[in-house]
């Protein structure tokens, strides 16, 4: 990786601001500064796990975007909407524990026994080929995603967050790499297994830091380099901003293909699904758009337009193009945004919580290759658990209470056999407290509808 990019290098004339904006535009640098050869690998298995190494710094990062914009007199990241898009990630990352790595092993194996050429692991040829081919491929599995209804069924929890921050970097489906995986495939006849992971990582990693409004422009770069001013674009819902702007790392795709569109201060980009769904439910929020898609299926009539309701675009409807007709598309031109205000002992026990079910999930990533599958997934299912109910209490939802009095009690249950002596006593008590307040919460609502009840 290059170097450089320290505080100490920072422009401080203008204070804080400037400090912290310089060392978000150094993230980008970083990426594309990266040397090939510190980065070149001969088998798959050699290659890091980048993205689970880069977890600390996306955390370091929303900090920093979180005081600019507090700075420059914007609100930040929102408790409740932060915590949703880290609990995507968390999810997408719980899927990759239980599968293992799966998704490549159609690549590697289509590169066994098809490939056309023999391109040497250890060649800046190959390494800059992989960069661009993976790049290429991401492009239109993203306009795929937004193009075939099914895949922006599972793709559309990206576009779930009102906000436009880095935390939306890590707001990703579950699915999606299993259902993009596909575009990939070709380059399995020319590049290496370990070549294909590596940017296959770095193009994601990349693509964290362009989600933000803390950066305005990069200058010359904007007309190569996909840019937060492009993806602020791709992300909102006014109809300028449908169906543009896909290119991951490189702009340049889009611009050849027709799908570019530039950022005006003519228009107040509103962020979100078009009809956007009122939750902090991790959970729901990933899978609530395939009923949509499974609804259309039932409604229309005959094989045809049932088949077209699953692989034509999202917006289209009999008589019109694929992609719908653009006159009766819906113009999203603002909207008030989804929010529940908690107590500030209530937010407080929640990032309480949160933080030992992150801890739990690092633990699990830590060493769940010593585990047996079966022990991943029940560690996996806690996690999951977890995190919908905490979106839940965020939503106010009635059956949060009574969710969490069994969540904690049986997290009482647990800790004491498999935590760390020391650290499973203060669990323990912990989860028992928690389980009893909401226990005795719970009672009272009860109590209050039984009288309403009565009357």
């Amino acid at each position: 990786m290059a170097s450089g990019f320290t505080f100490a290098n920072a422009t401080v004339e203008n204070g804080f601001s400037d400090l912290v904006h310089d060392h978000l535009k150094g993230v980008g640098r970083l990426f594309y500064l990266t040397s090939p050869k510190d980065t070149m690998y001969e088998r798959k298995e050699d290659v890091p796990n980048f993205f689970k190494q880069s977890w600390p710094y996306f955390f370091i990062f929303m900090i920093l975007e979180h005081l600019l914009l507090r700075l420059e007199g914007k609100k930040g990241i929102r408790l409740n909407d932060g915590i949703t898009s880290i609990s995507h990630g968390i999810l997408q990352e719980c899927g990759r524990l239980i599968w293992r790595g799966a998704e490549s092993y159609l690549y590697t194996w289509i590169y066994s026994n098809y490939r056309l050429v023999e391109l040497p692991w250890n060649h800046t040829l190959t390494w800059y080929a992989a960069a661009i081919g993976v790049d290429f491929c991401y492009y239109w599995m993203h306009r795929a995603c937004h193009e075939v209804h099914i895949l922006w069924a599972q793709h559309q929890v990206h576009h779930t967050s009102e906000d436009f921050n880095m935390g939306v970097g890590i707001r990703q489906s579950v699915l999606q790499g299993w259902c993009g995986f596909i575009f990939y495939l070709p380059l399995a006849l020319v590049i290496p297994p370990a070549q294909f992971v590596t940017h296959y990582q770095f193009s994601y990693l990349y693509m964290f830091w362009i989600h933000t409004e803390a950066i305005k422009s990069l200058g010359p770069l904007e007309y190569i380099l996909n840019t937060p001013s492009h993806h602020r674009v791709h992300h909102g819902s006014n109809k300028y901003c449908l169906d543009v702007n896909y290119g991951g790392v490189l702009i340049i795709w889009d611009r050849l293909f027709g799908t570019f569109r530039p950022e005006t201060d003519k228009v107040k980009i509103v962020y979100g699904l078009i009809y956007n769904q009122p939750s902090f439910n991790p959970v729901y929020l990933q899978m609530f758009y395939t009923g949509y898609v499974v609804e259309k299926f039932r409604r229309l009539q005959g094989w045809g337009d049932k088949l077209r309701a699953i692989f034509w675009g999202p917006s289209w409807e009999p008589g019109t193009p694929r992609l719908g007709d653009e006159d009766m598309k819906v113009d999203v031109e603002g909207r008030d945004k989804y929010d529940v205000h908690l107590p500030a002992w209530l937010n407080t026990y929640l990032v309480l919580h949160y933080a030992v079910v992150l801890y739990g999930f690092f633990e699990l990533a830590s060493k769940h290759m010593g585990m047996t599958p079966f022990t991943v997934l029940v560690f996996v299912l806690y996690v999951i658990a977890s995190l919908t109910i905490i979106g839940m209490i965020f939503d106010q939802s009635q059956y949060a209470p009574i969710l969490e009095v069994l969540r904690c009690s049986a997290l009482a249950f647990l800790t004491r056999s498999v935590a760390a002596p020391g650290v499973g006593t203060i669990l323990q008590t912990m989860y028992v407290v928690s389980a009893m307040f909401w226990c005795l919460y719970t009672l009272k609502l009860l109590e209050i509808k039984k009288t309403s009840k009565v009357d």
